[in-house]
């Protein structure tokens, strides 16, 4: 989205608005899948960011790209939800999630089934970056400034996750 995209957006330009979100959506979806293991929660995400993308289209600066900007606030839904789920979360939920996992990784090759789940084990706080690191290409400053962290801190948890992957990866081999 260009600066003249972007002062049209702001002064009301809908349709311009329209277009741009509907040029990521895909992106979003994918991207909140990855990250959730779960189609319909990338669902669900999706259709939020794009709401508070209009709600907040005021605050877009394009210090980032345009992009960059949906996925910080893809990310911060995703987290709203993942707490408000964790507060409500049922057996049923849980059987469902994991059938929707086996569900998506049935057309995967077994090494990369066993990556994604090693993956998904992850909390958030080292999944996320990872994500957005090594699937996405996105730079340390980047995903500090989409996730609210200090650079460090995310070169840490990138670091941390990697070891962690790491070792799931070699006990489920051994």
């Amino acid at each position: 989205m260009d600066s003249n995209d972007i002062q049209l957006a702001k002064q009301g330009d809908q349709q311009l608005l329209a277009k741009r979100l509907k040029e990521n959506y895909s992106f979003l979806v994918k991207y909140v899948w990855k990250m959730s293991g779960d189609e319909q929660l990338a669902y669900d995400v999706t259709q939020e960011t794009l709401v508070k993308a209009i709600q907040k289209i005021s605050q877009y600066k394009g210090k980032s790209s345009f992009s960059s900007w949906l996925i910080q606030i893809a990310t911060h839904t995703y987290l709203d939800i993942k707490r408000k789920q964790k507060r409500a979360f049922t057996y049923e939920q849980s059987e469902t999630a994991r059938l929707k996992r086996e569900e998506m990784t049935d057309s995967i090759p077994a090494e990369w089934y066993d990556v994604q789940q090693a993956l998904l084990q992850l909390e958030d706080q080292y999944r996320i970056p990872i994500v957005l690191k090594h699937y996405y290409g996105y730079d340390y400053e980047e995903i500090a400034q989409m996730t609210k962290v200090k650079t460090g801190t995310v070169k840490s948890r990138v670091h941390y996750g990697l070891k962690q992957l790491r070792e799931e990866l070699c006990d489920h081999e051994g």
